[in-house]
């Protein structure tokens, strides 16, 4: 697991808290303009900081240095509490005043999201990320001047929440950001999908269709079970009629269940629903929980073994993959799931919250598999977390 915060000495004033951190060689390139750039000077490598800042650089960088030199003409950001922490090719907030530096953007990391707002229309039993109810403008003008630093050849930028859709126009304005910006990179944006069962605000988005996936979550075949877990009545139907809506203007759909106590008893009939009404769908996520947020609060509705509902998650995730749509199962370990499951299994957390537990330790699937969320305790530990030898995992 690799932090996306540490502290660090800043001298100088900065003239701007967004910089994009690179390399001499890269940043002599040009590709970012220099006004936007912290120059990373690693030890051994010395470099008159007039000439770099008479070529107009914001700052430089020495992440294992603990002071300014006397002779730097530039802001000097130095002594990481955690020198791993921030890389070239990143894009940090730099906060001046408490040292703290944020990484926004990290290259190379197995995902990347955009955090757009705090507020959401749902109460989620299990919501990792409980709403508040916020004015996320300054977040939205951070994210603007964020996305032109975002390395042009990232694959996928997420976009998370919070509900987005509660932006309003700024959520359009973000997608043109992007699709300015990183023109060839795909957006996955999290979405319970209700808003867009107004078709004004379908078509508000329609700029996304074609480099969109929208991931909404449905958590059963009906709307009693589908309300209850995420506490909002109506929100059944909504999510519905916003899922067809979007499936009408061309967009890509992504459906998501959280299995747990709550959605459990409907999995089964879920799967066929989803391959009855809606085989449009370009992928279905089954995922285990995330114990952070109201699910720890509410742990005691929502828990069950994951070993336990391992058999069934396997079935029912294969009841859509063998009928056309793409079936994959996150956030559950290879050793809590029966092995027929495992060809569906993917490494799904994020690198920055990723851990394995000390069981892990020597198992021959440990690249293959997710492994748990940073929250995972001794609560949420299934009795079936195990390693694997060789000869085991090839039975």
């Amino acid at each position: 697991m690799l932090p996306l915060h540490t502290r660090a000495v800043i001298s100088g004033d900065l003239s701007r808290p967004l910089l994009k951190v690179l390399d001499l060689a890269e940043a002599l390139r040009g590709d970012v303009p220099h006004e936007q750039v912290a120059v990373q000077l690693d030890d051994g490598i010395d470099v008159d900081t007039g000439v770099l800042r008479d070529l107009g650089f914001a700052a430089v960088m020495r992440p294992g240095a603990t002071d300014m030199r006397p002779d730097d003409a530039l802001p000097v950001i130095c002594g990481l509490s955690n020198i791993d922490v921030v890389n070239p090719g990143d894009v940090i907030r730099v906060r001046q005043d408490s040292g703290q530096l944020s990484v926004l953007y990290r290259r190379g990391a197995n995902a990347n999201s955009l955090f757009l707002t705090e507020q959401c229309n749902s109460r989620c039993l299990m919501c990792s990320q409980p709403p508040r109810d916020e004015d996320d403008l300054w977040r939205v003008r951070e994210l603007l001047d964020l996305i032109p630093l975002i390395d042009r050849n990232l694959p996928q930028l997420g976009f998370t929440g919070g509900e987005p859709t509660l932006l309003g126009p700024l959520l359009p304005e973000l997608i043109r950001a992007c699709k300015a910006a990183l023109p060839r990179t795909g957006l996955h944006i999290l979405t319970n999908g209700r808003n867009f069962a107004d078709p004004a605000v379908a078509d508000s988005v329609h700029e996304a269709a074609g480099c969109t996936t929208w991931a909404i979550p449905l958590y059963a075949d009906v709307p009693s079970r589908h309300d209850h877990v995420v506490q909002a009545a109506g929100a059944f139907d909504a999510t519905i009629n916003g899922i067809y809506n979007l499936a009408e203007r061309g967009h890509a759909i992504e459906i998501r269940f959280v299995v747990h106590a709550q959605t459990l008893p409907r999995m089964q009939r879920f799967a066929e629903f989803i391959w009855r009404n809606m085989p449009f769908v370009s992928h279905v996520a089954f995922m285990g929980l995330e114990p952070m947020g109201f699910a720890k609060v509410n742990r005691d509705l929502l828990w069950v073994d994951p070993v336990d509902y391992g058999p069934a998650l396997a079935d029912a995730a294969w009841r859509l993959q063998d009928r056309g749509i793409t079936t994959s199962i996150y956030n559950v370990p290879l050793c809590v799931l029966p092995k027929t499951a495992w060809p569906l299994a993917r490494q799904s957390i994020s690198d920055w919250k990723n851990v394995y537990d000390p069981a892990c330790d020597g198992c021959s699937m440990r690249s293959r598999c997710c492994g748990f969320f940073a929250s995972h305790g001794q609560a949420w530990r299934s009795r079936g977390v195990k390693a694997f030898r060789f000869d085991e995992a090839a039975e």
